[in-house]
């Protein structure tokens, strides 16, 4: 499994697929952080670029993961994978762990935009912490999604217009809690991503949501383990 990973996080940086998502998620998310904070001044709001960073993940996760069984399946490549000593598991999450590694260090380096609100006001550190740590859970989920939806097509363009879709429609469950109807309202508040990061605005470290989100991310990577065993026996 390591070397699936060191294989595919060293691609990330041969292809442009790494500079492309490094070079948009820092322009993104340093325009939303302008926006939402530095420019408002008294009335700025992390909380708010924070959210709006979650829906910006729902178009730039998927350019880390369409490629990454879709373009093994397209180049036959995939066969050298499947007669390799590493289990099924262990390429499918190699190259997870790949994607993770790529988000989670570009997510620490994005987090410097912080030092820039520490100097020109008074940055609240519980809140600022509590709210990455839960965005890197959040996008682990989403790269699972990716993943999942790579191994089920050869053709990257696919791959991540259908991970968009179907983290959008994740996200936009939570606007059913607005129904008045109680049971559906419990039911989206359980399984909204938004409304389980709620807690995170407010500085608390929510471990439920927390286990949550790892839960649904291993269900998607156990989904594309199931499709490549599969194939591999096919």
């Amino acid at each position: 499994m390591f070397a699936i990973y060191k294989r595919e996080l060293k691609a990330y940086f041969i292809s442009p697929i790494g500079y492309l998502f490094v070079g948009n998620f820092l322009a993104v998310s340093g325009l939303l952080f302008s926006i939402c904070t530095l420019q408002r001044q008294e009335s700025s709001s992390v909380a708010d670029y924070f959210q709006y960073l979650i829906y910006a993940f729902a178009i730039l996760l998927p350019l880390l993961t369409m490629k990454s069984l879709s373009e093994e399946r397209r180049t036959k490549s995939e066969q050298l994978l499947m007669t390799s000593p590493v289990s099924v598991t262990g390429i499918i999450v190699g190259k997870y762990l790949a994607a993770l590694s790529v988000f989670g260090a570009v997510l620490l380096a994005n987090s410097l935009n912080f030092v820039l609100l520490e100097k020109f006001g008074n940055a609240n550190g519980t809140l600022i912490l509590s709210n990455l740590i839960c965005l890197f859970f959040i996008g682990a989920l989403f790269l699972a999604v990716g993943i999942f939806f790579s191994s089920l097509t050869e053709d990257t363009l696919v791959s991540a217009i259908t991970s968009m879709d179907v983290i959008f429609v994740m996200l936009a469950v939570n606007f059913l809690s607005d129904i008045s109807i109680s049971w559906v309202k419990k039911i989206v508040d359980f399984i909204s991503v938004l409304a389980r990061y709620e807690p995170f605005t407010y500085g608390i470290l929510d471990v439920t949501s927390i286990i949550y989100y790892v839960s649904l991310a291993a269900v998607f990577l156990f989904f594309a383990v199931r499709v490549y065993e599969r194939r591999r026996w096919a």
